[in-house]
């Protein structure tokens, strides 16, 4: 019996893939360069400078992450790039910095249509909720985020990979899920966009998986995998796991 639904959060709860990043990233760059200059009354390199440095320390901290497995997480990027320019950024001031970097992507992902009522239906079934996300975005930013959409209700476990240390497909970050939710894998599904990362992570540690499909795709589900076109069909899938696997442990 499903006593749990883990989601993944880009691309499955809300929707990222039809924005432009790379414009958002600047957009948030000069957001927090204007707040450096304007609200802390700081001296700043001259902003192409600013972004660049940035940018280039984000892009090569993501490749590690992508080639380790292991993540990262923007603050310390932020503080650790400010300190090479000379900023000094006091540090009760950092999660705010880092919301004005991220919020020109916030304004612009919206929750999936389906989200909420799927939420909904699932929490009057007293299922408990968790967020699987891979991240860099910090907790606080995200949290934020997903308070404008509100989803962030639903959720009172919320695993980052950024706080945990590892990406998914690392089982480790789905293992700390599954103890902070108190269930057996068996009693848990996880919803996700990524073959990859979502499905190959969830199916590695026993937990029954949903792939979000937002196109056609080679792929070929196992017997406790499962495919929706969209997330009212979760409830549903749901509903077949339990009856199929009703004499599970």
């Amino acid at each position: 019996m499903i006593k749990a639904v883990l989601c993944d959060l880009g691309d499955t709860l809300i929707n990222f893939h039809e924005i432009d990043v790379l414009k958002a990233f600047v957009q948030g760059a000069r957001q927090t360069y204007t707040y450096l200059a304007n609200e802390l009354k700081l001296t700043l390199p001259p902003f192409d400078h600013y972004r660049r440095s940035q940018q280039w320390a984000i892009r090569w901290a993501y490749l590690k992450s992508k080639l380790t497995g292991r993540e990262f997480n923007s603050l310390d990027i932020l503080r650790r790039s400010t300190f090479n320019l000379r900023i000094p950024v006091p540090e009760d001031k950092l999660v705010e910095l880092a919301w004005q970097w991220y919020q020109p992507l916030a304004v612009q992902a919206k929750a999936d249509s389906f989200a909420i009522p799927m939420l909904q239906e699932l929490a009057r079934r007293n299922l408990k909720l968790a967020i699987v996300s891979n991240t860099f975005v910090p907790s606080s930013a995200l949290d934020q985020h997903l308070r404008q959409e509100h989803l962030l209700e639903f959720f009172p476990y919320r695993i980052y990979s950024c706080q945990v240390g590892v990406r998914k497909p690392r089982s480790k970050i789905f293992q700390v899920a599954i103890d902070q939710l108190q269930v057996r894998p068996t009693e848990a599904v996880f919803i996700g966009d990524s073959p990859s990362a979502d499905i190959r992570g969830a199916r590695r540690v026993s937990l029954f998986a949903i792939l979000k499909v937002h196109h056609q795709r080679r792929f070929f589900p196992d017997s406790r995998t499962f495919l929706a076109y969209s997330l009212d069909q979760v409830p549903p899938i749901i509903d077949n796991i339990n009856s199929t696997f009703s004499s599970l442990p």
